[in-house]
């Protein structure tokens, strides 16, 4: 490696992406176009980027694995920053065991950060806990060392326990103070605020109240009947029953925790639930079959009792019944959870991580922009959605989670 490809290596490393750019910037050579490639990255030109990232994995050839597999490996990276979780992201492994096996086993632990925070992004927590046990953190770049910590810490946030997220934060944000990059320190205090900020509310017949992550923690500890309408459970304990894809259930258990340990009326439910403002028979014959499916599910935790004006919800437990929603609730608020870290999304990745279809995700987006909340640039598959604006507070107990059973 010549003395310019290493000048502007290190200037790289040091986050200098002009300085970099100086001395590779005229020539055409594989090792130049990579580090253009990664340069261009820094300064946000990701487009730019990938054309440069990928010629230069095409001139190395196949002589040349190690060298394909640090290509692969920024691309991926920036698929990551430009929110393109699919096909850029798959070979991503493989680069990965490449790297290991030639030795280069900073790049590849490099990797595994970012199959995790890939992981993350998706709600697979438990696989990105366990690839990022397996990087080995003194070997990482200083860079790495920040976002390692803010991978730990959002997928502490995500099942939310606030002493392990508060540390790796503290973590973060030392490792950041160490590599004197300020996009690094701004990325930590964004993280920062988002922890800080009211999570959730409590929802009971006297009223409602801001949580902050911590109080959602001790809530979700107590002997309380929660209907987590953030994750679409109703949960006591240690035990947790989802109602994801059963929405009336959901609404109409929800409607019964806010009034406990009053009866709600069965007009109040007619109109809350099925939207029936005049309730003729065949909305109250309606009202009767989904009563008798929500007692029959959520017969582990708690009974419905019929009066004459309506129904109570009884737990089995004696503690109390509250409801856990988002601080600010609307149409869509999942996508809007996942838009509010202020990164540009493609349409297909908001799917993969939701786990609905891209046509799904796709009509959200749609009603999201007529009411102007979010906004779309380019075309075809270089479009990408971004919230006009975040409404409220941040809603992280919106961000998904693979297999939520507490």
């Amino acid at each position: 490696m010549d003395s310019l490809i290493t000048a502007a290596a290190r200037a790289l490393s040091a986050g200098d992406a002009l300085a970099a750019l100086k001395r590779v910037a005229l020539r055409d050579d594989p090792p130049a176009l990579a580090l253009r490639g990664i340069a261009m990255a820094q300064l946000g030109d990701l487009t730019r980027a990938r054309e440069l990232l990928r010629r230069a994995g095409r001139t190395f050839g196949p002589k040349e694995p190690v060298a394909r597999a640090r290509c692969i490996v920024a691309e991926a990276e920036i698929a990551l920053v430009s929110r393109d979780l699919g096909r850029p992201l798959q070979t991503l492994d493989a680069a990965r065991a490449v790297l290991a096996a030639s030795g280069d086993r900073t790049n590849a632990a490099h990797a595994g950060y970012l199959e995790a925070r890939r992981l993350l992004l998706i709600g697979r927590l438990d696989e990105a806990e366990e690839v990022l046990g397996e990087v080995d953190v003194d070997i990482l770049p200083r860079a790495s060392r920040v976002g390692r910590e803010l991978v730990m810490a959002g997928i502490a946030i995500r099942r939310i326990r606030t002493g392990p997220a508060r540390a790796a934060l503290e973590r973060a944000r030392r490792a950041a103070d160490i590599a004197r990059i300020p996009a690094l320190a701004a990325e930590v205090d964004q993280a920062a605020r988002t922890f800080e900020a009211p999570a959730a509310r409590c929802i009971t017949r006297d009223g409602a109240r801001l949580l902050h992550l911590d109080e959602v923690e001790t809530l979700l500890a107590s002997d309380a009947l929660l209907v987590d309408a953030c994750r679409n459970v109703v949960r006591a304990g240690t035990m947790v029953l989802p109602l994801a894809t059963r929405p009336v259930l959901l609404a109409l258990v929800r409607a019964l925790a806010e009034r406990w340990p009053e009866v709600v009326p069965r007009e109040t439910l007619l109109e809350r639930v099925f939207r029936a403002r005049h309730a003729d028979e065949t909305q109250r014959a309606r009202l009767r079959v989904e009563i008798a499916r929500l007692r029959e599910a959520i017969k582990p935790l708690a009974a419905l009792s019929a009066t004459k004006q309506g129904f109570v919800l009884q737990p089995h437990a004696a503690g109390d019944v509250a409801v856990l929603a988002p601080p600010v609730e609307g149409n869509h608020a999942e996508v809007l959870a996942l838009l509010g870290d202020g990164e540009a999304w493609s349409s297909s990745a908001l799917a993969l991580a939701l786990g609905v279809s891209p046509r799904t995700v796709q009509r959200a987006l749609e009603e999201l922009a007529q009411d102007n909340k979010v906004e779309a640039f380019g075309r075809g598959r270089a479009c990408r959605w971004i919230a006009s604006r975040v409404p409220g507070f941040p809603t992280s107990l919106l961000l998904p989670v693979a297999g939520i059973s507490g």
